[in-house]
């Protein structure tokens, strides 16, 4: 592996070396050569009593997702070094994190909730219901004894405030360089095209991709439609998300004349063939068999998700080469669009059935997961046995894969927001890896995020589900010309006059107001 060299590190980011692996041949394994280095106790208080041996382990029963081809098994690794260095004893339900929403609603239902949850959304209807209710710790008067968690930004903490309490860690993540337009950088090359800064040389180049064939096969799609049509809205609309800021109110975006160009735009990449005709019922494996089988030649990720899912297909002919795209703008002459990110992968609460004092031994174990050695743990495993150290850098080895290391694992019950998490993938070449670095620090200077993130409506909660399932088919339906344009024309005005469609505007925009007030 090639080394990224020792000017990077003056930037003060933790390299975070990826080992989420898509492959099925990979299975998580344990290993019986683990080292086992001098614990650092997350139960023992620093400077008192540090010969004390620790009392009985906490035992801790967690549930949380995994975006990987394998979870961590019981005897992983990565979880007996967790255990031994936080006295803990912790059994993980990992549940795949297409499947993820659905399965915390039931736990939620059943009231089969595990001592530490990873719930996806803080909007989370149930969950916040619940909350109201007092079966959640309020954990506000004790993050401020635990410094990882301290730390991390406090625009963050806020946007996952109920009624101005926290109720849930933030996942933290970081604020830029996560998922957005990546492209066959070889096949522009190719066809003397330019990388694309506007929707209309988007579509130029989508074409030449399927009229020309760059790979040689007259199978090209251009665009895998991974996403769906989130991400064309958002940049017709400037804004990520259902709501932008406008006029000091918040619009809902659903109802905006930018929104049915984004339509438009679809509808005539469908018609011309330049996205999968079935992409309404494709599965996530099938955007990426069309990426790396060589017929679409733009998709959607993060930069190092993209490496990973790519790497094999570049291993096989290095000519191939996927390049995160810097922004796009929605017309010739208007404003640049990449996607900011909320800043956090969902929230980890705690169930009052829990006790106080294992309450806080769990906030400790996050805690520790969150930073220092307990971070390098988390992203990376253990050194000397899934990655060794050369040059300052963490380079990862098979038994990192083998073992499920990483943030499609461990990373998603802790907060990892370290600057270069999704810019760096395990056997990821020097030079990709600084352009990426490159093309985060620009993108921060651009990015615009969800301006709504934290924001309730109490309608939305009760009937939102339902609104949000009928737009999504009706956008579908114009997308693939099973309804005419003009059909969406007519539900635009339909939720315009929908008295409870509106409340939800207005109770988004007294949101909004007050926490522009309390600023």
């Amino acid at each position: 592996m090639i080394l990224t060299g020792s000017n990077l590190l003056r930037k003060k980011t933790l390299l975070a070396v990826s080992t989420l692996v898509v492959f099925s041949s990979f299975a998580a394994a344990c290993s019986s050569s683990t080292p086992t280095p001098a614990a650092s106790p997350a139960t023992a208080t620093p400077g008192k009593e540090e010969a004390k041996a620790p009392g009985k382990p906490t035992e801790i029963k967690i549930m949380t997702d995994y975006t990987i081809a394998q979870p961590p098994s019981p005897d992983n690794a990565v979880q007996k070094e967790f255990e031994k260095r936080t006295n803990t004893k912790l059994t993980v339900q990992w549940v795949p994190g297409g499947d993820y929403g659905d399965r915390v609603n039931v736990a939620l239902a059943a009231g089969d909730i595990a001592d530490l949850i990873k719930i996806p959304n803080i909007n989370t209807p149930l969950f916040r219901q619940m909350v109201k209710q007092g079966a959640f710790w309020d954990l506000t008067p004790y993050v401020k004894d635990y410094p990882n968690l301290v730390s991390l930004d406090p625009k963050v903490w806020n946007n996952t405030k109920i009624d101005g309490k926290s109720f849930a860690v933030p996942a933290g993540r970081p604020m830029n360089g996560g998922g957005f337009f990546s492209i066959r950088k070889d096949w522009l090359d190719k066809l003397g095209l330019q990388m694309p800064t506007n929707m209309d040389e988007l579509y130029t180049v989508l074409k030449a991709f399927k009229d020309n064939a760059p790979d040689g096969k007259k199978d090209t799609t251009g665009y895998t439609m991974r996403g769906g049509s989130f991400i064309f809205e958002e940049v017709f609309n400037g804004t990520v998300g259902k709501w932008k800021v406008k006029d000091g109110k918040l619009i809902n975006v659903t109802l905006e004349p930018e929104t049915k160009e984004a339509l438009v735009y679809l509808n005539k990449l469908y018609k011309e063939g330049l996205i999968p005709q079935d992409f309404p019922v494709m599965k996530e494996n099938q955007y990426w068999e069309l990426a790396t089988s060589g017929r679409a030649g733009l998709t959607q990720e993060t930069p190092e998700a993209l490496f990973r899912y790519t790497m094999d297909q570049w291993k096989k002919d290095p000519k191939v080469e996927w390049t995160p795209m810097l922004s796009l703008a929605p017309k010739a002459g208007g404003k640049p669009h990449v996607s900011q990110s909320t800043g956090m992968n969902g929230v980890l609460a705690i169930p009052k059935t829990v006790p106080e004092e294992k309450m806080k031994a769990i906030l400790k174990f996050i805690d520790y997961g969150s930073g220092g050695e307990g971070l390098d743990l988390t992203l990376y495993g253990i050194k000397d046995v899934h990655y060794t150290v050369t040059d300052g850098l963490k380079l990862a080895n098979d038994k990192a894969v083998a073992d499920s290391v990483g943030t499609g694992s461990w990373g998603k019950m802790f907060s990892t927001p370290v600057a270069d998490l999704w810019q760096y993938a395990a056997g990821m070449p020097k030079e990709v890896y600084q352009r990426n670095m490159k093309l985060v620090e620009e993108k921060s200077k651009i990015s615009t995020g969800d301006p709504s993130i934290g924001l309730v409506s109490e309608t939305e909660l009760k009937m939102g589900a339902d609104y949000t399932k009928k737009i999504a088919d009706t956008k579908t339906q114009v997308i693939i010309g099973k309804i005419p344009m003009e059909e969406w024309d007519k539900y635009v005005e339909q939720l315009k006059k929908d008295a409870n469609y509106q409340k939800i505007i207005e109770e988004i925009n007294i949101e909004y107001k007050n926490r522009q007030t309390q600023k």
